[in-house]
């Protein structure tokens, strides 16, 4: 991955314009420090928010990222250099997630393409040789382009019955064109895995995808304050046997990818910027398959501020922030195997996601089992910032 972990390759293309942070590990503090990243190199700020649910929720991060005053913890073609697991030194600084105490939340079915692909799971029980045929069926079905249907409006509602007259109504339509969206906790606080980094694939599944995503960076107080990408790794056999089945199906080790750094908004980047984004994928394999695809967030259903708006509120609260995955259009169906089989992973993939306001996140795909375990959580983050005395 040497190739793809460079600052040419993973910085936005208007980075010396960008509020950026993120999260290193530092060997000689054997802990995490909050940096802002200033040209190619690596500011530590910690001293100044100890962590980044506390920059996110600050004022002005944005000014925050850009004023604040550190040591420079190091370069950062070195650092990312340092991050593969396979070949890190561990004496020297490697790049984390650019999150740790908030929420990981990712909303679901918010495109109507992949609205599309989840019904198609659902009547396939898993089993991926069934899908195409079923496709083809549900497309007949619903008929017409989904894409400017108002999820919750009188026609999206006027749809839902007369699918259900047709017995054709799904649990993915209700969440998808129905009044609430679907908001589900993709992983733990504290167990997302960064650019560089391995993700991870559950051993029993067959059938799964890699999700490309704008990640929304949202405070306590229910602000959207900035962005960045991130795979929200999918395993379709195990929700396409059971919907009660989402939580192994989104919640395994190392599958919530998310990074390279936090872009804060400013005048330069904003919410519209987000609204306005295409986000593109690549997946290589070590078979030679190569396969590209991207997500238009003009395509979205549901706005990117309602969605934040069904996740924090007084119906939900989060004090540490939240960061909200804001669902794909893209579903992949490009046979890499047997005709009709559809695509899935196989170890060794290399993902990328990216965009050109948010750069370049990339991941090498290994079983969730065999990926470096989690096993710095909240406690230990805790007891590493009160022995540094930065806790007040």
């Amino acid at each position: 991955m040497k190739d793809v972990l460079t600052v040419a390759t993973t910085l936005p293309v208007d980075h010396q314009d960008a509020a950026l942070a993120g999260r290193v590990w530092r060997p000689d503090v054997a802990g995490p420090a909050i940096v802002a990243v200033r040209g190619d190199q690596m500011i530590d700020i910690t001293a100044d928010v100890a962590t980044m649910s506390e920059l996110a929720d600050r004022e002005n991060p944005a000014e925050l990222t850009r004023q604040s005053q550190g040591d420079v913890v190091g370069g950062l073609e070195e650092i990312l250099a340092n991050t593969p697991e396979a070949t890190r030194d561990t004496s020297k600084p490697w790049l984390l997630p650019p999150i740790d105490l908030q929420a990981v939340k990712a909303a679901g079915v918010t495109f109507a393409r992949s609205m599309l692909e989840r019904v198609i799971e659902e009547q396939a029980k898993g089993a991926p040789e069934k899908a195409d045929a079923i496709r083809h069926q549900i497309a007949e079905k619903l008929g017409g382009d989904l894409r400017s249907l108002k999820p919750g409006s009188p026609e999206a509602l006027a749809l839902k019955q007369t699918l259900i007259e047709q017995d054709a109504w799904s649990q993915y339509l209700e969440v998808g064109i129905g009044e609430d969206a679907e908001i589900f906790t993709k992983a733990q606080p504290m167990s997302a895995v960064g650019h560089g980094m391995e993700a991870g694939l559950h051993p029993r599944s067959i059938w799964n995808n890699p999700e490309p995503e704008v990640v929304l960076v949202v405070t306590s107080d229910g602000r959207i304050v900035g962005a960045t990408l991130g795979n929200d790794v999918n395993l379709r056999d195990f929700e396409g046997r059971s919907a009660l089945l989402l939580s192994k199906a989104k919640d395994n080790n190392a599958s919530a990818a998310v990074g390279p750094f936090i872009r804060f908004f400013d005048g330069a980047f904003s919410l519209d910027t987000v609204r306005a984004m295409e986000v593109n994928l690549s997946v290589t394999g070590d078979d030679g398959f190569e396969m590209i695809g991207s997500s238009s967030m003009s395509e979205i259903a549901r706005d990117p501020a309602d969605l934040v708006g069904e996740l924090i509120g007084k119906m939900h609260q989060y004090p540490d922030g939240a960061i909200l995955y804001l669902g794909t259009m893209f579903a992949p169906t490009k046979d890499r195997g047997a005709p009709g089989m559809g695509f899935t992973h196989k170890v060794g993939d290399i993902v990328t996601v990216t965009t050109p306001s948010l750069g370049r996140l990339t991941n090498r795909m290994t079983l969730a089992n065999e990926a470096q375990p989690w096993a710095f959580g909240t406690r230990a983050l805790m007891h590493n910032l009160a022995k540094r005395g930065l806790l007040t």
